[in-house]
């Protein structure tokens, strides 16, 4: 029989590489808590009408990317692996009733699934780290919002990043500025790449994304958004910019960046990386005030973003920006009694907090003491059937080499003064 393989799109994600996962997630994390949000889950999967009326139907991700399937049972309906966060949060805040709690500071992360071409950065099955604050149209949120992924990707070791920033204004606001956009680029239809040709009357702003040479070559020269913007509108994006200003994050004004989801308003933002290439964004967010209502609740405003994590593992192998795996013990045994023994100790050690690496190979001692030597640990532990009848463990430091015996009571005795030793041999 063949080997079965991991489907196309989807990788696996190997104890080496969850390294850097964890780094994430533990930084973001901490970040996250000392700004007083709080993590939520919401389920993988949704019903398809969620993300077909939050996200947009004429948009890319629902009108060609959604894994969509109908549910069994005597009712069938369809349901979605969802495609991003913020609308089965947004339905969570509904459903319920957090909407009557005041703002909301919230965060998540976890898989999401796109059907599209996979490549460097870019899965189908792809997992997003996220935030959203709902219930405040202060200015102040989107700053803070900024503010917080700045912190985050810099805490992580990053460096080459910027800000683009641009407000796609109300729904009104971009009513009018539709109109303006499809007036000028309907003379250039036939010039236009395919998708772009398709968009013109579905999804109009979408063309300024357009990676067509020619068609960005086209909306060069097209009306910008900034020029449709209400008074209202305006002065919350001026008031964006003068926070992000005293906060000391740079950023510059794109007026071409619209984000790829209809539910966008005012404040549009991408942070991205020069080391990356095509795949630049490891940031996206914005202003979202329409969607709460959309979903079905009261009109609420809010605001949020998405990182993606595998973009983000690129970056971060490149820098090599990952802590050490850190092991206090690796414990090597010999013989049948020194064996058994050993799993006695290396789990008593495991109660008292420190952590113990236990060779269970059962190779000669020779073997396991090479492995001891590749594992990081501080120190080596030694029990064959000699010391396991004494009660007695041999104690190795492996940066000096220097070695003793001990009673296994007394490694046990005193467990600060031997954490005290362990820094002191780090």
């Amino acid at each position: 029989m063949g080997v079965i393989k991991a489907l196309r799109g989807t990788r696996d994600i190997l104890p080496d590489e969850v390294n850097y996962w964890q780094f994430v997630e533990a930084t973001a994390r901490q970040i996250l808590a000392n700004a007083s949000y709080l993590e939520i889950r919401t389920p993988i999967f949704e019903a398809t009408e969620l993300f077909a009326r939050g996200i947009g139907e004429a948009t890319d991700v629902v009108g060609k990317e959604m894994y969509t399937f109908t549910s069994r049972g005597d009712n069938p309906y369809s349901i979605t692996l969802r495609p991003e966060g913020t609308a089965g949060v947004v339905r969570s805040y509904i459903e319920q009733g957090l909407h009557t709690q005041g703002v909301q500071r919230l965060w998540y992360t976890g898989p999401m699934f796109r059907y599209e071409r996979p490549q460097a950065g870019r899965q189908r099955q792809f997992h997003q780290l996220g935030v959203e604050v709902l219930g405040s149209a202060d200015s102040r949120a989107d700053a803070e919002v900024i503010a917080l992924a700045t912190h985050i990707l810099q805490a992580l070791g990053l460096k080459h990043l910027k800000l683009d920033l641009n407000s796609v204004g109300s729904p009104e606001d971009r009513a009018a500025y539709r109109s303006a956009l499809i007036d000028y680029l309907t003379p250039y239809k036939d010039d236009l790449d395919e998708d772009s040709q398709d968009r013109l009357t579905r999804n109009p702003l979408r063309i300024l994304d357009s990676k067509d040479q020619r068609t960005q070559e086209i909306t060069q020269n097209a009306p910008i958004l900034l020029d449709y913007l209400s008074d209202y509108s305006k002065h919350h994006f001026e008031k964006v910019q003068q926070l992000l200003t005293q906060l000391g994050i740079t950023y510059q004004i794109n007026p071409r960046l619209v984000r790829g989801l209809d539910y966008y308003t005012h404040t549009a933002f991408e942070i991205q990386s020069d080391d990356l290439g095509a795949q630049a964004t490891v940031c996206g967010g914005g202003r979202y005030d329409g969607l709460v209502a959309e979903l079905g609740g009261p009109q609420t405003p809010a605001v949020g973003w998405a990182m993606g994590l595998e973009r983000l593992m690129i970056l971060l192998q490149q820098i090599q920006q990952t802590p050490a795996k850190v092991v206090d013990f690796y414990l090597v045994s010999r013989g049948e009694v020194a064996e058994m023994q050993s799993l006695q100790l290396a789990n008593k050690l495991r109660q008292m907090g420190f952590s113990v690496e236990l060779d269970l190979s059962g190779a000669a001692f020779k073997k396991q003491f090479a492995r001891a030597d590749k594992s990081g640990a501080v120190a080596c532990l030694i029990l064959g059937d000699e010391e396991a009848a004494s009660e007695t463990v041999k104690f190795k430091w492996m940066a000096t080499k220097e070695q003793t015996a001990i009673a296994q009571a007394e490694l046990f005795a005193n467990p600060d003064t031997l954490r005290q030793q362990l820094i002191a041999h780090r």
